[in-house]
């Protein structure tokens, strides 16, 4: 029988203890998320736990960027040449919406609340949501196939990303998931018509010159 190279071995013990410190902290809270209860959610002793993460601070950011990176990932994969107009926008609009009501949206909460009251834990934790924020708008501007250089074009993708933070809020202690398809429709559409015509407004311009 092959054995499974020691580095491999390695980054699949990684990989667990980060999707079960993600996990405990969704289902169960910051104050559940300990260590020792990771690492048994991981099947990994509490000593190999702490040679990959020595404190359960460095435990936490790693599964919360660890998560983050996966998610942009996926939406970065997605194909979206299928679709265009304002069904492209709408899909984006949800995309970046589901980023705000899954599991890592769950988690995050867990650790912004404990970061508030502890200062040390929130100057781990605010450049880290700063990078998220940064990549997760860039991401959209990808997307959407914006021209993030225009102001206006800007402030609404950052709109975007704040109603989707604010609707996974509503959504933490009850099912809101049919409002929320509807506030989709809506601010998609009117995020596609500033779009258009700021696309127009370009052309025009390009023309003019």
């Amino acid at each position: 029988m092959t054995r499974e190279p020691k580095q491999d071995r390695s980054r699949a013990t990684r990989r667990r203890l980060l999707e079960a410190t993600i996990d405990t902290l969704a289902e169960s809270g910051w104050s559940e998320t300990t260590v020792g209860v990771v690492a048994q959610r991981a099947g990994v002793s509490r000593g190999a736990t702490q040679h990959h993460f020595p404190t359960r601070e460095d435990l936490i950011t790693a599964a919360l960027e660890f998560m983050f990176d996966g998610r942009m990932d996926q939406i970065r994969d997605e194909n979206l040449d299928l679709v265009s107009g304002v069904a492209r926008t709408e899909r984006v609009v949800a995309g970046i919406i589901e980023q705000y009501s899954g599991t890592l949206f769950k988690a995050a909460l867990q650790v912004w609340t404990a970061a508030a009251a502890d200062p040390a834990l929130r100057e781990r934790i605010v450049p880290l949501e700063e990078r998220f924020g940064r990549v997760a708008h860039r991401a959209a501007i990808e997307q959407l196939g914006a021209d993030d250089s225009d102001p206006v074009v800007h402030r609404m993708v950052q709109a975007t990303l704040d109603l989707a933070r604010g609707l996974g809020l509503a959504d933490v202690l009850t099912d809101d998931s049919r409002r929320r398809a509807e506030i989709v429709r809506h601010w998609a559409a009117q995020l596609d018509t500033i779009l258009v015509d700021t696309r127009s407004r370009q052309a025009s311009g390009r023309t003019a010159g």
